[in-house]
């Protein structure tokens, strides 16, 4: 029973983690109905920054995300405003091209300026724990754990209690309407796509202490995040955080009772069954055919 309560809480702090990085990806399809497949290569930038900032300055990394975060929305920002914005419009097979042409533009920039070296973050607690009545939970990933739900629970009363997140969710429903009440839908893009990048951010400090990465370690991340906003359903922040958590708990209670080596194979098994039966993901909407023609 321990066994199974250490391993319940652990999934559901690595879920929390994983949460704040598809919550982005997620947001930014909503509103722009943009799949960034360069969103993992962000997330693996703000670990890069991050280390900077803990191995030149000394700063803590998890704390690190107070600066990490805003840099990082500003790179999105102007990302959104270079990159994303003139090709917007396009059909969505182009945007995916170019967000995939953008990772590989980040991956040979960080290879360049931090090497293409294997890279850890490991703070003075990397290697402590908790003990609560004979469950080990590790102080990073318990500290990252609730960061990431902080954080989480900022962006929702963002989006559910701001003028902007009232904004936001009209541009996501309905951007001709939301026009007419004098919304300007390409501000409120831009500032989505920032958020959303700032997300992967925030999410990128934490996952650089949890593990160790590469340039290259964005393609694990794409595929993960994006398996987890599928599972939740596309466009839907609470699908996210649902599928995230459930996530998670493949990922450990797969490493603990079968064996480590198919800790990632059987969470992806998971999401494929639940898209046989659902494949509008657990709290998404299934089209009309009609309306996606239009």
């Amino acid at each position: 029973m321990t066994v199974l309560l250490q391993s319940v809480a652990l999934g559901l702090l690595l879920g929390g983690v994983y949460a704040l990085a598809a919550s982005g990806l997620t947001l930014i399809f909503g509103v722009m109905r943009v799949i960034n497949i360069a969103h993992g290569a962000f997330l693996i930038l703000a670990a890069f920054i991050t280390y900077t900032l803990w191995d030149v300055l000394g700063i803590d990394p998890l704390l690190a995300i107070v600066i990490t975060t805003p840099v990082v929305f500003a790179i999105g920002w102007a990302t959104y405003k270079v990159v994303v914005s003139p090709v917007r419009s396009a059909p969505m097979a182009s945007t995916v091209l170019l967000t995939f042409g953008l990772a590989l533009v980040l991956e040979g920039a960080m290879g360049e300026i931090w090497g293409n070296n294997s890279t850890a973050i490991r703070p003075s607690y990397a290697d402590e724990s908790f003990t609560i009545g004979g469950i080990f939970l590790p102080k990073a990933q318990v500290y990252g754990g609730l960061i990431a739900i902080a954080v989480l629970v900022v962006l929702w009363l963002v989006l559910t209690r701001t003028w902007l997140g009232r904004a936001i969710r009209a541009a996501a429903s309905n951007p001709s309407s939301a026009q007419l009440v004098g919304i300007r839908t390409a501000s409120v893009a831009a500032l989505v796509f920032a958020i959303g990048i700032a997300a992967a951010g925030a999410g990128g400090a934490i996952t650089g202490v949890l593990y160790p990465f590469v340039p290259g370690s964005h393609y694990q991340w794409i595929a993960r995040l994006l398996a987890i906003v599928v599972l939740g359903g596309l466009g839907s922040l609470n699908g996210a955080v649902l599928g995230a958590l459930l996530f998670g708990l493949a990922e450990t209670l797969t490493s603990t009772y079968v064996s480590p080596s198919w800790a990632t194979a059987v969470p992806y098994a998971i999401v494929f069954a639940v898209l046989l039966i659902r494949p509008q993901g657990l709290l998404g909407t299934r089209l009309r055919e009609d309306a996606v023609a239009t």
